[in-house]
């Protein structure tokens, strides 16, 4: 434990402070970096504008949507629209319990 604490003190000896560069250096920094993500943004922007990919392109394209799929759902809408004309022709009937 002595050790650490003896480290720790050597390295408060040798850094000297100096708010006036310390702040001047955050503050290049801060623009340094701000200006480099200010340019991938651009670079970003106009490469997806002219029509390029970001990354790898894509070698195949999966299809837009599954016939499988497609039909699952036309069933399941189908079996609503049956249920519904039951309650509209009467088959089912709703009692309200609030009365």
């Amino acid at each position: 434990m002595t050790s650490i604490t003896s480290y720790l003190k050597r390295i408060r000896l040798l850094t000297s402070l100096d708010p006036e560069r310390d702040w001047i250096i955050l503050l290049i920094t801060s623009i340094i970096v701000l200006t480099g993500i200010v340019v991938w943004n651009a670079w970003t922007f106009d490469t997806v504008v002219n029509g390029g990919a970001i990354g790898s392109a894509a070698t195949s394209t999966p299809p837009l949507f599954d016939q499988i799929s497609l039909e699952t759902i036309h069933t399941i809408f189908d079996e609503r629209a049956s249920e519904e004309k039951k309650y509209v022709s009467g088959a089912y009937r709703y009692v309200d319990p609030s009365l």
